[in-house]
């Protein structure tokens, strides 16, 4: 296969312009409290941040490699906890405590990992949740390490790093924008990178890709770990937001909104989570507001999209563009038959 077009000899087109729609998004996100000055805006959009992260870091398994799982919020209440727990004992920074989170995760979904992989559909899917609750049930009745139901008491300490002050809202939102990009762009490298494109394969067509000398069980169980990472990630930022963490983070109805953001948005396209997220967001911020039948507005909306559209709104958003774009593209000019004369 030929290497991409390079720009400048260094870095691949396609990266260049991932990073110039990362530094847009990152500027309009910047921008936000600004124009905006509301705090409830600016909270909203930390709780998009944190749980788009864990809708995107669930649609590696779903949408790129077929890996439905069922207890992804287990990576989600682990970054958490150990985050908190770690800032709690009050002998780390918040980068340290935030590089043992991951990397302690990371070290549970490989664990995990290593037993569920080797399983196909509906017994993945299973085991997957069998662990989420095995998990929600230690921290449920570790009450002198987790606090049980009450979940993580006293607060986490937010010190300075690098001089930056994050009990100040504004800094502290702007510190989960950085942190929630990056971690963006680094999923949509991964998803583009030749082994992304042999998790699709696998996907499509396990079988062709053992005969083709892959290792499937090695490439699912990595995915799974970079999955499990950057969900760690997503409960990092919920925690220092509300300084705590709660066994409701790995509780299985987080896993059942993962998969519903990526119903309500789409795993077709990269960013279809995000789209997901948004909308679930807003219905649980609003319809809480104005109602208490939280669960039949939700059901009704997730039923007309998914028996309405029969796909994701930013999949069908985006078929609807493509198909339109075909009908205004001029068709070709069909070539007239060749008649040969019969001689007379």
């Amino acid at each position: 296969m030929r290497p991409g077009p390079l720009r400048s000899g260094l870095l691949p087109s396609g990266l260049l312009r991932d990073l110039a729609l990362a530094l847009a998004a990152l500027a309009v996100f910047l921008a936000v409290p600004v124009v905006f000055p509301q705090p409830a805006l600016r909270d909203f959009l930390i709780y998009f941040f944190a749980y788009g992260l864990l809708a995107m870091s669930l649609n590696l398994l779903v949408g790129l490699t077929g890996l439905v799982s069922f207890g992804h919020a287990a990576y989600f209440a682990s970054g958490a906890y150990v985050f908190g727990l770690l800032m709690q004992s009050g002998r780390v920074s918040i980068p340290v405590a935030t590089l043992a989170a991951v990397g302690g995760t990371a070290i549970l979904a490989l664990v995990i990992g290593a037993i569920c992989v080797r399983l196909k559909e509906i017994y993945f899917s299973f085991i997957t949740l069998a662990f989420q609750m095995f998990i929600h049930s230690i921290i449920v009745t570790w009450v002198g390490l987790t606090g049980g139901d009450q979940g993580l008491r006293g607060g986490i300490p937010r010190p300075p790093i690098l001089g930056l002050d994050l009990n100040d809202a504004r800094t502290l939102y702007g510190t989960c924008v950085v942190v929630f990009v990056v971690c963006i762009v680094a999923m949509r490298q991964v998803s583009q990178s030749p082994f992304g494109y042999t998790l699709r394969m696998i996907r499509d067509n396990p079988a062709r890709a053992n005969f083709l000398g892959v290792n499937v069980v090695l490439m699912k169980l990595g995915i799974f770990v970079f999955a499990g990472a950057m969900a760690s990630i997503g409960g990092v930022l919920l925690a220092l937001f509300v300084s705590g963490a709660y066994p409701e983070f790995a509780f299985w109805t987080t896993s059942g909104e993962a998969i519903f953001m990526i119903m309500l948005g789409g795993m077709k396209l990269f960013l279809g989570p995000l789209v997901g997220t948004l909308l679930l967001q807003t219905l649980n911020h609003f319809v809480t507001i104005y109602t208490e039948y939280h669960g039949l507005v939700l059901g009704s909306v997730i039923l007309l999209i998914v028996l309405g559209l029969r796909r994701g709104l930013a999949d069908y958003l985006y078929d609807w563009l493509q198909d339109r774009r075909a009908r205004r593209a001029p068709s070709a000019p069909v070539p007239e038959p060749v008649v040969k004369s019969r001689p007379v």
